[in-house]
């Protein structure tokens, strides 16, 4: 049984060596858990997986096999569950989305939101003013509302809460996925300069053939210095959220990008740059890293790239506290405008259609706190980004 899910996991491109395979049969057979296939999912990957960047990987290799494997979320609140089971969606017209009001502001939302804990004290579904599913209230869950807090479960796709209160996980982008096209890589080429520096220790073949030839054929081996890659990028990728639409695309820029730069370093965040980074999305409440810190440790010759779809409340760039996940002190505004100053190269690539930009009050905000340095996530605008930054 054992060795077909031995092979199942090399089928997913996962580094699971003979050796590793023969230490989760050892562990087995010394009894070390018990007969639980939660059990064995921790034994095993403690075993096979050698990195956490293929935690994923392993994770849809494993519940392929054994026909999956059920994860409870924990929720980061105290409401009863029940209340918030989804079992309306509604699909509301333009006319009736039209007659949904704003509340009038985030902090006019966040009060009403305190009121409505303290007075209501049953489920509700349907409607326009308890906390519930399926209605157009601004709290609660599957419904519509054009400035709402969404409470559990997933999104109804409307996409509209400025404030999500739910356990949120993402998964890091990997960085090892197959480029869909060799383009993505000629165009971030542009952004590498190459100096000659340090000892003869490169075959320079071209010369080596002229050289050998015209000494009758006797071997006469030419060195050249190592070429050293002298750009020094450090990215900020958006996660989770309205990006999980662009993941395939991220990943093939983010897998160019690891390919071509030497130093390159990456942070995460959620919709705009607050006061903290991270940079493992599974660690990322308990080993984040303080912006201030990224701004003190980076100097400023780094190539500033952001990649993210730019596409939020209004709130979360210009108002403190607008972030969807915690109570932020200072504005996503300052921040950009900070990370801006202390990297002059910088440029932001969003791989939303650059024809809806026009549309996104949190585009529009962004762009002009960066100085209108966006550039859409296409071979054109990889291009356009790669000649400002080389400037």
């Amino acid at each position: 049984m054992l060795i077909d899910f031995f092979y199942s996991l090399r089928d997913a491109r996962l580094p699971v060596s003979v050796k590793e395979y023969l230490t989760l049969l050892e562990a087995l057979k010394a009894n070390v858990i018990a007969p639980s296939l939660d059990d064995f999912y921790y034994l095993a990957r403690i075993t096979l997986v050698k990195d956490e960047q293929y935690f994923d990987k392993f994770d849809q290799a494993f519940g392929a096999y054994f026909k999956g494997v059920a994860q409870a979320s924990e929720l980061a609140f105290d409401i009863p569950l029940d209340w918030l089971k989804k079992k309306l969606q509604r699909d509301l017209s333009p006319e009736e989305k039209a007659q949904i009001e704003a509340m009038g502001g985030l902090d006019k939302l966040m009060e009403r939101l305190k009121e409505l804990f303290d007075e209501q004290k049953e489920r509700h579904e349907g409607g326009n003013r308890w906390i519930g599913t399926g209605g157009t209230s601004p709290f609660g869950n599957g419904g519509y509302n054009p400035e709402g807090v969404r409470i559990g479960d997933a999104a109804a796709g409307n996409r509209t809460a400025v404030k999500v209160w739910e356990a949120r996980a993402y998964r890091d982008y990997d960085d090892q996925v197959e480029i869909g096209t060799r383009n993505i890589k000629v165009a971030l080429r542009r952004l590498r300069r190459f100096a000659r520096e340090g000892a003869a220790e490169e075959l320079d073949l071209p010369d080596t053939i002229r050289s050998t030839a015209a000494n009758a054929g006797w071997l006469d081996l030419k060195m050249v210095p190592e070429r050293h890659n002298k750009v020094k990028v450090l990215m900020l990728l958006d996660v989770g959220g309205s990006m999980d639409d662009h993941i395939k695309r991220t990943e093939e820029l983010f897998s160019a990008a690891k390919a071509e730069f030497k130093h390159l370093e990456f942070y995460y965040f959620h919709n705009c740059v607050y006061d903290f980074l991270w940079k493992h999305n599974r660690r990322r409440h308990a080993e984040r890293m303080p912006t201030w810190d990224v701004l003190h440790k980076f100097t400023s010759d780094y190539k500033l790239i952001f990649v993210g779809d730019a596409t939020m409340s209004p709130y979360e760039v210009l108002q403190p506290g607008g972030s969807v996940e915690y109570n932020n002190a200072e504005a996503g505004a300052v921040w950009l405008r900070r990370l801006a100053d202390h990297f002059p190269h910088h440029a932001w690539l969003n791989p939303e259609p650059e024809g809806l930009w026009a549309y996104r009050q949190s585009v529009s905000a962004i762009r002009e706190v960066l100085g209108q340095r966006m550039y859409p996530l296409t071979l054109a605008g990889l291009e356009t980004a790669m000649r400002t930054l080389s400037k």
